[in-house]
């Protein structure tokens, strides 16, 4: 027989969708079967929850589980964001695939970005973790105001792109 469950508690489930599709129940179902959760229903929720900023691109979702109601919150990667930031055409994953992002953005997106991911970053400042954010562009494919995320990085380094302490 199953535990009981306290309905007080919030248990957090992360669970790796495709923005705006309903994954299939067969691989939500070991994480939130215990819980006493359909999976069916969650995925529908999950997609539901994605699909108006996250359509085609694959995030993590965090699933918090309380008293058998399940709140669903989009917690976005760095590659994500980046790759929001681009504003592609939503593409069918199915038929297109190996896509090179060669877009660009501008030094305000990476900024922005790096502000939304500063909680998760384990640099010391906004410009470390501007880097990081520049790193990934750089491994996404894109360009930051038409030049290399390593140049970026090198006139943040000298001094000649200021990026603000908050």
């Amino acid at each position: 027989m199953a535990p009981k469950f306290d309905p007080n508690e919030v248990i957090e489930v992360f669970v790796r969708v495709t923005g705006g599709e309903v994954g299939a129940a067969s691989s939500l179902a070991p994480k939130i079967g215990p819980l006493g959760l359909s999976p069916k229903k969650i995925g529908e929720d999950i997609a539901k929850e994605t699909a108006k900023d996250w359509r085609g691109l694959r995030v993590t979702v965090k699933l918090a589980v309380q008293n058998r109601q399940a709140k669903v919150s989009v917690v976005p990667s760095a590659a994500a964001l980046v790759i929001k930031a681009l504003k592609e055409p939503v593409r069918d994953r199915k038929k297109e695939k190996n896509i090179k992002h060669t877009g660009n953005i501008t030094f305000d997106d990476i900024i922005e970005i790096a502000r939304v991911m500063r909680p998760r970053s384990v640099a010391k400042s906004l410009a470390g973790t501007c880097k990081e954010m520049l790193g990934t562009a750089q491994s996404v494919g894109c360009t930051i105001d038409h030049m290399h995320p390593q140049e970026v990085m090198g006139k943040i380094d000298s001094g000649e792109l200021a990026v603000p302490d908050a």
